[in-house]
């Protein structure tokens, strides 16, 4: 694929919840509701949004460090209830569609690295206007999770892309470690569930404080 000289990444791997869209605040919810559902103590707010980026089990045992393991999946059966009774209430960003869109047309290849399951991706995609959008995609529960590399790694190998061309983003500081671990470089968002001041020491290259400003930095600089 010729690629134009200006251009600095072939590969562009999106994380999706709290990246492309707005689902931070439900999946801190549909956390709460699965403790309180099985009577173990209910984290956070603070808490619940550090776990979303990892694959479900590694966050619900985070989020609920007092229950036994053995309770794990019932646990994991309870917020998926929750999340997918709610799921059609979420929305992309504002800006996100634009974006995608005008990085299709320069020709750069979009993928997605979640922490969701691949069910609770493919559903998504299907009801959104996001279907068709991607190269690639990796879920938590087809690979190993984050911040392991596997998942970019895996996705690089696909679209046969190299570390040194390919640019992660990302709400989470899972996310940069992600990339970090996969040596990729990265660029964080500061609307999702990690709070910005956490990110300096992972070294994004930038932090985006709206999707409209994440548009403007890669149209100039990825």
């Amino acid at each position: 694929m010729a690629r134009p000289p200006h251009r600095r990444f072939d590969l562009i791997a999106f994380d999706w919840d709290g990246t492309l869209y707005d689902s931070t605040g439900l999946i801190v919810q549909c956390i709460q509701s699965a403790c309180a559902d099985l009577g173990t103590a209910v984290p956070s707010v603070s808490d619940a949004a550090y776990v979303i980026g990892l694959g479900l089990h590694d966050a619900l045992k985070h989020a609920a460090p007092g229950l036994p393991p053995e309770r794990y999946p019932e646990l994991g059966n309870r917020y998926r209830h929750h999340y997918f009774a709610r799921q059609d209430d979420l929305v992309m960003f504002d800006g996100t569609l634009p974006m995608l869109q005008a990085l299709k047309a320069r020709n750069h290849l979009l993928a997605v690295a979640t922490g969701k399951g691949r069910r609770g991706l493919d559903e998504a995609l299907a009801h959104s206007q996001l279907h068709g959008m991607f190269d690639a995609t990796r879920t938590a529960d087809e690979t190993a999770g984050k911040p392991h590399p596997l998942m970019l790694q895996q996705l690089m190998a696909q679209l046969g892309v190299p570390p040194e061309r390919t640019l992660m983003i990302g709400d989470t500081t899972h996310d940069l470690m992600l990339a970090r671990n996969a040596g990729t470089a990265r660029v964080a968002v500061s609307f999702g569930a990690h709070e910005p001041s956490a990110f300096a020491e992972h070294e994004p290259l930038f932090v985006a404080h709206s999707t409209d400003e994440l548009h403007r930095w890669l149209l100039e600089h990825a």
